[in-house]
């Protein structure tokens, strides 16, 4: 009952029973209160998922990269660039970052599927907690020349740093999402 609670599904009232309290949302919805791979979203949102790795190489992180990140100047990192599909519209942008000591043997054919996949039930590390901000800003030319745009001059953006159990940064993801199937839902309740 508590999960179909803190999902939205129900709600429950003392003394009197339980309420049905779900609507569906036409758009793909992704979680904000929630760290949920791409594969785990388009399955739950029942849409085919592709994955196109555009970029794959490892970078040095510069002074103004580690004041962006949240990573220490001079740590080595592997750059990714990917295109996700949804149903075969490319609507994702993900440009992540990932330190390396903690993600070693990372590949371009793992990044193609799934990268959290390969962290936790490879390398066994746990992840714990995402920061998150949201923002809306005008596309640029990549992001119209590798989205499906559909008219539309801006993307929502949300960055990510994430952290794995021993509280250490380990990846700084910038996600540009085409607006037309941007929807992130959370459930939020009222503590007095």
């Amino acid at each position: 009952m508590a999960e179909l609670v803190a999902d939205g599904y129900v709600q429950t009232m003392q003394g009197r029973g339980v309420r049905v309290i779900y609507q569906p949302v036409g758009k793909t919805t992704f979680t904000i209160g929630g760290i949920e791979t791409f594969q785990e979203t388009a399955n739950r949102n029942r849409l085919q998922a592709v994955t196109r790795v555009i970029r794959f190489e490892t970078i040095i992180a510069t002074e103004q990269f580690a004041a962006e990140s949240g990573f220490s100047e001079g740590d080595e990192l592997w750059a990714v660039q990917r295109v996700r599909y949804l149903d075969g519209k490319a609507l994702i942008l993900d440009i992540n970052y990932f330190l390396k000591e903690f993600v070693p043997g990372l590949t371009e054919e793992i990044a193609s599927h799934s990268i959290y996949d390969f962290i936790e039930n490879v390398l066994g590390m746990q992840i714990i907690t995402s920061k998150r901000r949201i923002t809306v800003e005008h596309a640029t030319a990549r992001d119209e020349k590798l989205l499906d745009m559909d008219g539309y001059d801006c993307v929502a953006v949300v960055v990510n740093q994430t952290f794995n159990s021993d509280g250490m940064l380990f990846e700084y993801t910038q996600s540009r999402h085409q607006p037309d199937y941007f929807c992130f839902q959370d459930i939020a309740t009222r503590k007095k």
